[in-house]
């Protein structure tokens, strides 16, 4: 009687029986369904984009996506094995003597693996020379020293005799199709730079001058990090790295060297008499401060802070008069002291440095 009631409308009431055995109604299910999609979803979101490892685009990354890639594969493989021999085994219809249950244990157990994974062992090998190319001081090769502050980065670029050409920070800019050297320094603590989409990941050790060959393939604009905690605002220290043709790149750097602290006279005598050329630079002018980021150009990079906020005039602006609300512990002082009038005029003046 109870499976047979029905409603007002004349439909019969759901009974027990429209219930399935997991105690979800079967109408729920492909809600279900949508939901853990949707929950899931998120994860295929880190296999592509402008700091993912598996989405290279450079031949050293590339390399280590295809070892990431075969050893999946051979993990799958032999997980899938091993549960072939479980259930094989499992089969109560069969007996087996101990010599032929130890045969199967050897072969499926031990041998099984080990000739997979000393495969694994031998491709991962074989590719080294690739992921770590070597390099020697007499080579030509472009050279970028980038050392690890806290909490940003300084970037120098070298000519072949190694001297300094010109520098700026947080920003890194390279010509695709050939190799880089990057020597990475640290006068703190230690950091690791690491530009996923490039390559592996290389630590800067104080005391020490490490080496990462890289070489983009693709222009586009990437994102690199910091990859070692290094303090209260490791998370707030990225950087973006620009891969150009050629071509592009040896007009960048053109520019870069004949950039001059703008037309401003105005926001440049308030960043002078304030007493910000005490830490930072900016060509052309009388700014030789070497403590902070060199601010030469500073109008053409894309965030403020080493990739805290995108670089616009307000965000300039709150960075100057409280740099620590927005990043903890940042080594530059405040100057909230300032009227808000010359604050807004020292960062209109930096945007407008190209």
């Amino acid at each position: 009687m109870d499976d047979d009631r029905l409603t007002g409308a004349g439909r019969p009431i759901r009974s027990g029986r429209d219930i399935g055995r997991d105690g979800v109604s079967g109408g729920y299910r492909p809600a279900i369904r949508v939901v853990t999609f949707f929950l899931l979803f998120p994860l295929l979101a880190s296999c592509s984009g402008v700091q993912s490892a598996l989405d290279p685009a450079g031949r050293e990354a590339s390399d280590v996506a295809n070892l990431f890639f075969a050893m999946l594969i051979g993990g799958v493989v032999i997980w899938a094995g091993v549960v072939v021999l479980l259930f094989h085994a499992a089969r109560k219809r069969r007996s087996y003597s101990e010599k032929g249950a130890g045969q199967l244990i050897l072969r499926g157990g031990a041998v099984f693996p080990t000739v997979i994974l000393a495969a694994l062992l031998s491709y991962a090998v074989w590719l080294m020379p690739n992921v770590r190319p070597w390099f020697s001081e007499d080579m030509d090769v472009r050279r970028v020293e980038v050392i690890g502050e806290q909490f940003w980065w300084r970037v120098r670029y070298l000519d072949e005799g190694g001297a300094v050409i010109f520098e700026t920070a947080n920003e890194v800019r390279v010509p695709t199709g050939e190799r880089v050297v990057f020597l990475l320094k640290s006068p703190d603590v230690i950091h690791s730079f690491w530009i996923p989409v490039l390559g592996g990941k290389m630590d800067m050790i104080p005391g020490r001058k490490n080496r990462l060959t890289l070489q983009a393939e693709k222009p586009g604009t990437y994102r690199g990090v910091c990859a070692e905690f290094c303090g209260t605002s490791h998370a707030l220290m990225a950087f973006t790295v620009h891969a150009m043709e050629p071509e592009a790149y040896e007009t960048w750097v053109a520019a870069r060297r004949k950039a001059s602290g703008g037309q401003d006279q105005e926001g440049l005598a308030l960043f002078l008499r304030h007493g910000c050329a005490a830490c930072h630079a900016i060509s052309g002018t009388e700014a030789r401060g070497a403590i902070g980021p060199d601010l030469t150009a500073f109008g053409e990079r894309g965030s403020v802070g080493a990739g805290t906020l995108p670089n616009a005039q307000e965000h300039v602006a709150r960075f100057i008069r409280d740099p620590g609300q927005i990043k903890p512990e940042a080594r530059m002082p405040h100057f909230s002291m300032l009227e808000a009038a010359e604050i807004d005029r020292i960062a209109a003046y930096l945007k407008g440095l190209r």
